[in-house]
């Protein structure tokens, strides 16, 4: 039998005591948020592998730290080409090193940066097997600018941004001081229309509604921790800003990082459910040569 609720002497029924729970179990978890808390990423030791005779790679090494200026306190090893030529000597190299961060360039110890389809066995294998976060940079043979560009434009970019201190703490650390931290997030537009399809089959849901709100939602929670971040970096000497848009991803993240100029892109590269690299990661690094990577 339905009830009666004292308060409007209207009739209330099992269905909408349960419609008022569902709405209320919403606001609740609308309303818990993750909250970026900082802790600094410090690299230390920096190993730079080369697959170059002794002079050209103590060149190469020289551009790395010109590059990397803006951050203090770094302890430089360089590796010419006699001392890691197989993958199993490197992964033995930085065990016996213990660096904080490798640097390389693709297709190390290999022919293939004449045909730009993949990244080499080296840097493949450093991504997945170690813990190590690898720093990718254009090859000697004059790919890119990294030398005297600096770190001072530092972008994190993902499709779930809110949550991954990770990312935010070793891009936010690597960024030179008075510089430019870029935070961004793109969600994929073709699966949102993907799922928006089947809502639209739905006969109880009214789609332009499920439409703008989802959307609302998806770019919304981004925002909001990025604004965290904001708090949590304030009174550091550097600047957060806030890319969160929704796209193709490849084409959205190459138009961002012309856009701003960006000196390092720091992308996460391990998936725990595969042993592939993560997401866009690997498309990424393989078409945005010039492009100097923090993979994590």
């Amino acid at each position: 039998m339905a009830g009666v609720n004292r308060g409007t002497m209207r009739p209330f029924t099992a269905r909408g005591v349960m419609s008022r729970l569902d709405q209320f179990e919403s606001v609740f978890r609308a309303a818990a948020k993750p909250v970026y808390r900082h802790e600094v990423r410090v690299f230390s030791h920096v190993l730079v592998v080369t697959d170059l005779p002794p002079d050209e790679a103590a060149a190469w090494g020289a551009r790395v730290q010109t590059f990397l200026s803006g951050i203090e306190g770094i302890r430089y090893t360089v590796v010419d080409a006699s001392r890691a030529p197989t993958v199993g000597d490197l992964l033995a190299l930085i065990d016996a090193e213990r660096p904080d961060l490798v640097c390389t360039y693709r297709n190390l110890h290999s022919s293939g940066w004449r045909w730009p389809y993949t990244l080499g066995d080296h840097v493949v294998v450093l991504t997945q097997v170690t813990a190590v976060p690898v720093l990718l940079l254009p090859r000697p043979e004059g790919e890119g600018r990294f030398e005297t560009s600096g770190t001072d434009r530092v972008m994190a970019m993902t499709d779930h941004l809110a949550g991954d201190a990770g990312l935010v703490q070793a891009a936010a650390s690597l960024v030179s001081a008075g510089g430019t931290l870029f935070l961004t997030h793109v969600e994929d537009e073709a699966v949102f229309e993907r799922y928006m399809g089947l809502i639209g089959k739905l006969p109880d849901v009214d789609t332009e509604t499920a439409r703008a709100g989802l959307r609302a939602r998806m770019l919304r929670e981004p925002a909001d921790y990025i604004d965290s971040v904001r708090a949590a970096l304030e009174g550091r000497p550097l600047t957060v800003e806030a890319e969160v848009t929704m796209g193709h991803h490849l084409s959205v993240y190459r138009q961002l990082i012309a856009r701003h100029a960006i000196d390092l892109l720091v992308l996460n590269t391990k998936d725990a459910d595969q042993l592939a690299m993560h997401g866009l990661a690997y498309p990424l690094a393989v078409e945005l040569r010039d492009v100097p990577m923090l993979l994590l």
